[in-house]
C-alpha cells in the first residue's frame, strides 16, 4: 500500500509580498466580517482604506457556558439527518469554506475569524443528552455528531465532550453518526468498538484534498490527508463503519481529486461515501472571495466564475436540491464522476442503516419497539 499520496503541482503563494507580511498563518479567514445582527461594530474589509490598522494572529479563546439543549432536528431536506448535536460551537479547523460559520453571527460574533478564535463550550452537553433520552417521547432516530462544526476539534483534547456523547449513547443504544476531519477520534476507538458490535455508529472521515500545500491554507488546523486515510483504515479494521465526505468540491481546486479520494478510502475500508459542491452563503461569500484572491491570485476570477457558472450566476444559491449539489456542466461533470467511481469501488452498495430497536433507557426491560 502506497505511502504517500500524489500532490498536485501547483504552489499556494500570497500575491504581494506586503500582503505575505500580514497574512495570518494558521487561520483560514483573515478578516472579521460584519454581523448581520450587529448594528454597531468595527471590523476590517478592506485593508487598504484603513490606517495604522494590524491584526494581530491572537491565540484561541475557549468560551465555557450552561447550554439549555444538545440536541436540535434538522429540516433541511438536502443534508440526510434528522437530528444533529454540537458541543462546540465555531471551529479551530478554520476550513475556510465552512456553512457553520454564519451560524456564528447568532451568537454575536463575527463568521470570520471570531469563529475559529472564540469558540463557545457547551459543558453540560452529555448531561444534556442524557435528559433528552430520558423523555418518554424520545424515539431512537440516528443523531448526527457534527451536524455543524467538527466534534473532534482542538477543544475536543481539553474537554473530552464528544467523548461523554458517545459514552451515553452507548449506555442507551442510542444510533450516532459522526463527520470528522481530524485523527482525534481514534482517542474513542474503545467505545467505537462496542457501539460498532451493536450496529449503533458509523463514522465518516472528510477529505478535500491530497494537495498539502491546498490543505495548509484551506483548512489550516486541520490532520493531513494521510492521516484521515489511517483514520479510515484504523477504524474500519476495528470493525467500525467507515465512509468518506468529500466536500465541498470546488471547480479549479480540488473537483478532480474525487476519483483519487475514492479510490484511497476505498482501499483503506471506506464502504460508503458522500459529497457537496462548494456554496458560498452569508458571510462566507466575501471571506472564501477574500481567500481566494489573495492566495490564488493567477486563478481567482477563473475560479469564481466557475462557482457563479454552477449555481444560475450566483455563488449563493438557496435552492433545495440544488444547493448542495449545483447545476450546469461542471457540476454534472462531479456528479458523474461520484456516481462512476463511486460503483468501480464498490461504495454505498451494503445496508447503511444502524440498529434502532436496542435502544433502551437504563432499567428499562427489553427493547422499546
Amino acid at each position: 500500500m502506497e505511502k504517500k499520496l500524489h500532490q498536485d503541482h501547483f504552489k499556494v503563494s500570497v500575491s504581494k509580498k506586503e500582503e505575505a507580511q500580514q497574512y495570518l498563518q494558521g487561520r483560514g479567514a483573515q478578516i472579521n466580517t460584519p454581523n448581520r445582527f450587529l448594528k454597531n461594530e468595527r471590523v476590517k474589509e478592506h485593508i487598504e482604506s484603513i490606517d495604522d490598522w494590524e491584526e494581530a494572529n491572537l491565540p484561541t479563546q475557549y468560551l465555557e457556558q450552561e447550554a439549555k439543549t444538545i440536541v436540535n432536528k434538522v429540516e433541511s431536506p438536502d443534508v440526510g439527518m434528522g437530528y444533529s448535536m454540537n458541543a462546540y460551537a465555531g471551529c479551530e479547523h478554520g476550513c475556510i469554506y465552512c456553512y457553520a460559520r454564519n451560524v456564528h453571527e447568532y451568537w454575536g460574533y463575527s463568521a470570520g475569524l471570531d469563529f475559529e478564535r472564540k469558540i463557545i463550550v457547551k459543558k453540560n452537553a452529555p448531561q444534556l443528552l442524557r435528559k433528552q433520552l430520558m423523555h418518554p417521547k424520545w424515539e431512537p432516530i440516528p443523531i448526527m455528531l457534527s451536524g455543524n462544526t467538527d466534534c473532534y476539534q482542538p477543544a475536543e483534547k481539553k474537554y473530552r465532550l464528544t467523548r461523554g456523547l458517545l459514552e451515553v449513547c452507548n449506555e442507551f443504544n442510542q444510533p450516532v453518526g459522526i463527520l470528522t476531519k481530524n485523527a482525534g477520534i481514534l482517542r474513542d476507538k474503545d467505545v467505537l468498538q462496542e457501539m460498532a458490535k451493536k450496529n449503533i455508529v458509523r463514522a465518516m472521515v472528510s477529505i478535500t484534498s491530497f494537495n498539502e500545500d491546498l490543505r495548509r491554507v484551506m483548512e489550516p488546523r486541520t490532520t493531513t490527508a494521510l492521516q484521515r486515510l489511517k483514520v479510515i483504515e484504523e477504524l474500519s479494521s476495528a470493525g467500525v463503519t467507515m465512509g468518506v465526505m468529500m466536500g465541498p468540491m470546488i471547480p479549479g481546486l480540488n473537483e478532480h481529486e474525487m476519483q483519487r479520494i475514492m479510490k484511497a478510502a476505498s482501499e483503506r475500508g471506506a464502504t460508503f461515501t458522500a459529497y457537496t459542491f462548494i456554496r458560498l452563503n452569508g458571510a462566507i461569500k466575501f471571506l472564501f472571495h477574500d481567500w481566494l484572491y489573495k492566495n490564488f491570485p493567477d486563478r481567482a476570477d477563473k475560479i469564481w466564475h466557475l462557482i457563479e457558472q454552477s449555481h444560475n450566476g450566483t455563488v449563493n444559491d438557496s435552492r433545495w436540491g440544488l444547493r448542495m449539489r449545483g447545476e450546469g456542466s461542471i457540476a454534472q461533470i462531479v456528479a458523474q464522476q461520484y456516481a462512476k467511481y463511486g460503483k468501480l469501488y464498490h461504495m454505498n452498495e451494503g445496508e447503511t442503516g444502524m440498529n434502532q430497536r436496542a435502544f433502551r433507557r437504563p432499567g428499562q426491560q427489553g427493547v422499546l419497539f
